[in-house]
């Protein structure tokens, strides 16, 4: 009778200390701090942008694989020159003022394409074959092809600035890339420059504080080295030992086919809990 008694209590106990949780709206981060000394505990609360929303800010995405021509377009419609276009309508302007039987046989859209919609939405516009040195010192956005894994891609180059190309990607979001590495990538040396006129361009593809945080992954590794040197430690401790591993290889195990190591130090690791 006492046991159970005992049971009942511990259990309405736990009831009682049980709280209902609410859904929080989308887009805070909640922290509790227990102030101990039996006060309630405290929560704050921050306010944070969704990476997937910050990754393709102010950027059309590609609503088909064929379509990256028509989304870079959009994009510099939209967050640069200000016109409240969507992907389709800017799609069928292509396909009415553009080489149909072209578009159709390489499913996809080209500069020309480009160039005759503009023009007949009264926008000044034109293809160049440009240097890197050009498009540094080009005030506007420009669409430009480059090369991914043997597929041709537009993208829209939004400026260059520290070394570095930023770049609005309609299948990938906002990119950032070394100047060498855009060099490789870039098909042809065009772009494709559409130019306000008499329209205030907007600011829609200009540089945020947030997009200049790119680290490269040398100093990333150096902050994480300074801010967990034990954690360091040890994976450099367990490269070694599966280093000194592979070295106590048999030559009769490397002759079927063990992984073996030569001519490194020999320096074993062994870390007390």
């Amino acid at each position: 009778m006492v046991l159970v008694t005992t049971a009942s209590v511990l259990f309405l106990n736990l009831l009682l200390g049980f709280k209902e949780v609410e859904p929080h709206e989308q887009g805070l981060v909640y922290y509790g701090f227990d102030n101990s000394n039996d006060k309630p505990e405290k929560f704050f609360f921050e306010e944070v942008e969704p990476y997937s929303e910050i990754k393709f800010r102010n950027i059309v995405r590609q609503a088909y694989d064929y379509s990256c021509g028509s989304a870079a377009l959009t994009t510099i419609l939209q967050h640069y020159l200000g016109r409240n276009f969507q992907e389709r309508q800017v799609m069928e302007g292509l396909l009415h003022y553009g080489e149909n039987e072209r578009i159709v046989e390489r499913r996809g859209f080209s500069m020309l394409d480009m160039k005759r919609l503009v023009t007949a939405l009264g926008f000044p516009a034109g293809g160049f074959r440009a240097e890197m040195q050009d498009l540094i010192d080009l005030d506007h956005p420009a669409i430009v092809p480059i090369q991914y894994s043997g597929f041709k891609h537009f993208v829209v180059v939004k400026t260059v600035k520290d070394d570095r190309v930023f770049i609005a990607d309609p299948s990938k979001g906002n990119l950032t890339f070394t100047i060498d590495r855009f060099k490789e990538a870039w098909d042809q040396n065009v772009l494709f420059v559409v130019f306000p006129g008499d329209t205030k361009p907007v600011d829609g593809l200009e540089l945020r504080e947030e997009d200049l945080r790119f680290i490269d992954e040398q100093t990333l590794s150096l902050q994480a080295f300074q801010e967990y040197p034990d954690y360091f430690d040890m994976r450099q401790w367990r490269v070694q030992n599966e280093i000194e591993r592979l070295k106590n290889n048999s030559p009769e195990d490397i002759a079927n086919g063990a992984p073996t190591v030569e001519n490194t130090t020999k320096t074993l690791h062994y870390r007390r809990n």
